[in-house]
């Protein structure tokens, strides 16, 4: 079996990618997953992917698990956000990729401590960068 997942994509244009996170877990987690693709998305430009994203806001209510780390992929993934608990926070100035080496542009997540029955539920708002 495997973890119960959706990823729905809330608002697409030009500059703001919005995107709602769930997950109803049966103990397996997930480890690395893309939940943001930029190559299946128009940056911008109208034309190009976007090259990355910033995180502008997040909500989250996570339960059952010890933490959900999201990440920006690269040769090795860099850490944007460690959530616990319920929360929400506007990022002022946005949370940046920085674009290490290797980076995509995705966005990753990672659960710990995966239980059964555990879950979250996780918008973020973020700002395509060219």
């Amino acid at each position: 079996m495997a973890d119960t997942v959706d990823t729905i994509t809330m608002e697409d244009g030009p500059r703001n990618h919005i995107v709602r996170l769930t997950n109803v877990s049966d103990g397996t987690g997930e480890s690395d997953v893309v939940k943001v693709d930029a190559s299946a998305l128009v940056g911008p430009d109208g034309i190009n992917a976007p090259g990355s994203f910033a995180v502008v806001y997040a909500s989250w209510a996570i339960q059952g698990f010890t933490s959900v780390r999201i990440e920006f992929d690269a040769t090795t993934d860099d850490e944007g956000l460690v959530l616990t608990g319920v929360g929400e926070r506007f990022f002022d100035p946005p949370l940046q990729d920085p674009k290490s080496t290797g980076y995509t542009g995705d966005i990753l997540l990672t659960t710990a401590g995966n239980a059964s029955g555990a879950t979250y539920d996780i918008v973020l708002h973020l700002k395509k960068k060219q």
